[in-house]
């Protein structure tokens, strides 16, 4: 690896030394107020016991503080709006004079503010859906996935409307962008839709990835990236929850360089975090139409498209039985679909959305996209899983893998993975993976969120980074034992084998072999199996660890099939030798020594052998 080194640039540095401040110290900064701001718009939650149960507060305050949201975007240029209006009312395309109005991509005709909806509470139903009805139709959209709907209906009959709009519309409730930007709404979307989904019994983390792990996923995308000649760059988030992995990706992007133009796409299946993704959107200036609602596995909705980053967490342990028909038919369409080289478990969909993420990866393309341990080394030769893998090894699209620590994510507690996968290596990575084992590059919570007790920090991302950018072998980066990382160098071939088939001859009663046509007749009971790496001749492994043991054997070249797999714990396995037998007696002796004197205080010497 020495002389490979000298030709390897260390990308790393320049995004490390190029960290924009919404790291996780400008979180720690700002996240009072965006705290008390969003437990500001949770507390009007006080209004709604009894009509509405806790787990059913979100239906109301999450399209509450979207439609505030724009509310208060809209409000200075809410006169202009009106005038323009009255302009082109009877024209046939209007949105394009409305949009200049408003100055964002969409806009209200309504002559109600929430100010002067406060002003008529007799007739705030009516008035309230006049106001909302004014919205522009990628708005009304966001509304319809909110079922706002009837939820009005609900405040109404509970008489609570009036006095969630009043709550609103206080200066606490204010959510302008002079006041708030794009950022901080997102934080506070984010903080909202954790909250419902722990009072909805749900699992908050099926919608919410924090912003350690996206920062540490960007800044591994970009590390390499040369942006200095680059005008347009296109993200894709096929799981894009409220969509803050897309934005912390336009956020990272404009840190290098803040003239290129960042353009978003994003595919959502859950409705109300697919609202406020298209209304984040929409507020940040973006294309909402790129923003589509849909299953990714059984309703891709950018079919043909394909984009230069692809950035994800999609879920994982979900079976795919409602797509099972959807996927099946992908699948049968091979090279012209997205799920050519087979399909996983019906239990566990997530090798689904990776071959999806590398159908959508341009040609220079490149994806970070978080996995659980199955995709590494689940079903054996022959299986999907393993063919999945075999597809991605060996067309050369796999790039690195980062095994995370525990407690990283809010629903679960389990060891996770991110994938790194580069449809256009660099010339010193072609048809080589890095592993990294970063699972004790992490930092405890003092206050840990569901499940998540442990953080990357700046300090443990930037050791992560490094070690992805310097590209060495056996390198360790950071302290050890501490706060540290693992960075290990391998042929893609390393991670192949074939799997052979040992026969062995049917005996009969005399213990003669049983012919048929002058061959061995194999014996069923007595085969086997035998994993030989790619690395190794089959023969020469066959000569070597199976005749000497059974020199009547032979393989039956018919049956053997090539599988991948990719175990990363025993690549980093480190062995501890067992305590010494003296410490281990001498331990024992120290607690025998410890009860007795217990007991000594329990029973004094005047009382033993008394008939108590």
């Amino acid at each position: 690896m020495d002389d490979i080194m000298e030709i390897i640039p260390d990308h790393s540095k320049g995004i490390r030394e190029k960290r924009i401040a919404m790291t996780n110290d400008k979180i720690t900064e700002v996240g009072v107020n965006i705290a008390e701001k969003a437990t500001m718009i949770w507390n009007v939650a006080d209004m709604l016991r009894g009509p509405f149960k806790p787990h059913e507060y979100g239906l109301v305050i999450l399209p509450m503080t979207v439609v505030k949201r724009f509310h208060d975007c809209l409000l200075p240029t809410h006169q202009a709006v009106q005038e323009q209006y009255e302009k082109v009312k009877n024209l046939a395309v209007i949105d394009g004079f409305l949009t200049r109005a408003s100055g964002y991509q969409f806009y209200n005709i309504s002559k109600f503010t929430f100010d002067s909806l406060l002003a008529d509470p007799d007739n705030i139903e009516a008035n309230f859906r006049d106001y909302l009805a004014g919205f522009s139709a990628n708005v009304q959209d966001v509304l319809a996935k909110f079922d706002f709907d009837n939820i009005i209906r609900r405040m109404v009959e509970s008489n609570t409307l009036y006095l969630v709009i009043k709550e609103f519309n206080t200066p606490k409730g204010y959510l302008g962008p002079d006041k708030i930007s794009a950022v901080d709404c997102g934080y506070i979307f984010e903080d909202l839709v954790r909250r419902f989904s722990e009072s909805f019994g749900e699992e908050a983390g099926a919608h919410f990835t924090s912003r350690d792990i996206i920062y540490l996923m960007t800044d591994l995308l970009l590390s390499d990236a040369n942006l200095a000649d680059t005008s347009n760059i296109t993200v894709y988030d096929m799981a894009m929850g409220t969509s803050q992995m897309l934005s912390c990706m336009e956020e990272r992007i404009h840190a290098l360089n803040s003239d290129i133009e960042v353009t978003c796409f994003g595919q959502e299946f859950n409705p109300s975090t697919y609202a406020i993704a298209k209304a984040d959107m929409m507020i940040r200036g973006g294309d909402p139409n790129n923003m589509r609602f849909g299953d990714t596995l059984s309703e891709d909705q950018f079919p043909g498209y394909t984009f230069q980053y692809c950035i994800s967490n999609p879920p994982f342990g979900i079976d795919w039985k409602r797509e099972q028909k959807a996927v099946e038919a992908e699948a049968k369409k091979g090279e012209q679909g997205r799920f050519a080289p087979g399909l996983p478990k019906i239990s566990d969909g997530q090798q689904l959305f990776v071959l999806n993420g590398l159908a959508k990866l341009a040609p220079n393309g490149k994806m970070a996209i978080i996995q659980n341990g199955s995709p590494l080394f689940s079903g054996d030769a022959g299986s999907g899983p393993s063919n999945i893998r075999q597809y991605i090894l060996e067309n050369d699209w796999l790039d690195a893998i980062i095994q995370l620590s525990t407690d990283q994510f809010m629903n679960t507690g389990i060891s996770t993975y991110i994938w790194i996968c580069s449809k256009d290596k660099p010339v010193y990575r072609a048809g080589k993976v890095q592993l990294i084992d970063a699972s004790h590059c992490f930092e405890q919570r003092r206050k840990s969120i569901g499940n998540k007790r442990n953080d990357i920090t700046d300090h443990c991302r930037e050791l992560i980074v490094q070690a992805y950018g310097e590209f060495r072998d056996d390198a360790v980066y950071g302290e050890k034992p501490g706060i540290y990382c693992h960075s290990r160098i391998f042929d893609s071939v390393e991670f192949g084998y074939n799997k052979i088939t040992v026969e062995r001859p049917q005996r009969d009663e005399n213990g003669e072999i049983v012919r048929k046509k002058g061959k061995p007749v194999a014996d069923a009971t007595l085969r086997d199996t035998e994993n030989v790496p790619l690395t190794q001749d089959i023969d020469r492994y066959f000569e070597r660890e199976v005749q000497p043991y059974a020199a009547d054997a032979w393989i039956d070249y018919k049956k053997t099939k090539v599988g991948y797999e990719i175990p990363m714990t025993r690549y980093f396995y480190e062995y501890e030798p067992p305590e010494p037998v003296e410490n281990i007696v001498a331990r024992i002796q120290e607690y025998e020594k410890a009860i007795s004197a217990a007991m000594s205080d329990l029973f004094p010497k005047k009382t033993r052998g008394l008939n108590l």
